[in-house]
């Protein structure tokens, strides 16, 4: 199966697009039109999982943690990427494409706590797409305007094309000196009926919408508006919250956590004793979604780390942490994804790394 065909599969699963602006997701290395039969699944791309690749001739790695984060300086023989481009090995990175898409990361969490009626601990607004533009026109004018702004791409909503809204309403202005309003004359105050068209304009269509409405605006200096607008939150997002039924005692909830991800231990904070009705997770370093989990009053929280004083802080709330060491939070989902993307990939064997584990033990 060519790589490109790979791909398509994981991004079906984790859209790229779903990613954190800060991140780094998606083919690191290596060619789409290449042959790929073997991969490997590790959380990070360490010498001992590029050794494993090696050892099955794995031809692609899908690394959850992008090993190329920051703009790389130098690529030198012995170091990983370098050695996977050696040998014709791609990595391909999800990280948090995978955290916010459904079924993903968070939702694992989520499934080891038995979370019902959940929803993004955090949701995410998408970026803006739109301007609207207003402006204000004799009414004589008005079509003729407003039919330049829509031939220039402004208007659309979905499948609905010339949207806009007027008001009707009284414009004033002096001309000064020198000035050849195509209303009234300068040296006097004018009133004026004018209707102000509002419409869309996609933000990639601005340069040519305005150039439009101002070459069809009969007046020497028309007033406009162009005003930002800020897209409504999606429903997706980083983490999960929702409840807990039937509702179980803290230390069933720590129970099984560990139970469902495979761990002797994890590490805990706040309250053992009560019950949780409802809960929050975040995959991986999520300290910094901890006010959202307060505000949410939820009673136990999820995560992979999270520094001291945040754990004191939700101690001191009566909110119960659980942490289970960064990449312990995250490795269940390559599990799902192993399973996900076994039937879609005919012919290419799938293996999770035997040797990929937190670089922390419970000791």
């Amino acid at each position: 199966m060519k790589l490109a065909q790979v791909i398509a599969e994981l991004e079906s699963v984790a859209p790229p697009a779903l990613a954190e602006p800060w991140d780094n997701v998606g083919l690191l290395a290596g060619d789409p039109a290449q042959e790929v039969a073997s991969v490997i699944l590790a959380i990070d791309y360490t010498r001992e999982v590029a050794a494993e690749a090696d050892e099955i001739g794995a031809d692609l790695v899908i690394a959850y943690h992008p090993p190329i984060f920051e703009p790389l300086k130098r690529l030198s023989a012995g170091g990983r990427v370098f050695e996977a481009i050696r040998r014709g090995r791609a990595i391909y990175s999800p990280h948090t494409a995978l955290d916010v898409a459904e079924g993903g990361t968070n939702d694992v969490l989520a499934d080891a706590l038995g979370l019902v009626e959940r929803s993004p601990l955090r949701r995410r607004t998408a970026a803006p797409t739109h301007y609207k533009l207003m402006t204000f026109v004799p009414e004589q004018n008005v079509e003729e305007v407003s039919r330049a702004m829509f031939e220039a791409g402004a208007g659309w909503i979905g499948n609905y094309s010339c949207c806009s809204f007027r008001t009707v309403g009284t414009g004033t202005f002096f001309g000064q000196k020198g000035t050849s309003p195509a209303v009234g004359r300068p040296g006097r105050l004018e009133n004026v009926t004018e209707t102000k068209v509002e419409t869309l304009v996609p933000i990639e269509k601005t340069v040519e919408v305005m150039r439009a409405m101002l070459a069809a605006h009969p007046y020497e200096e028309p007033a406009f508006d162009l005003v930002n607008l800020v897209a409504p939150p999606s429903g997706l997002g980083m983490g999960r919250m929702g409840r807990l039924d039937p509702i179980i005692p803290r230390a069933e909830a720590v129970a099984r956590i560990k139970r469902e991800l495979g761990l002797s231990a994890v590490l805990v904070a706040g309250p053992t004793e009560g019950e949780v009705r409802t809960a929050a997770v975040c995959a991986g370093a999520c300290g910094d979604l901890l006010d959202d989990a307060l505000a949410a009053g939820v009673d136990l929280y999820l995560t992979g780390e999270m520094r001291h004083h945040d754990a004191l802080r939700a101690a001191q709330a009566g909110l119960t942490v659980v942490c289970t060491l960064h990449s312990n939070s995250e490795r269940a989902s390559l599990r799902r994804l192993t399973h996900v993307l076994s039937p879609r990939l005919s012919g290419v064997s799938l293996r999770l790394a035997r040797s990929d584990r937190d670089p922390f033990a419970m000791a």
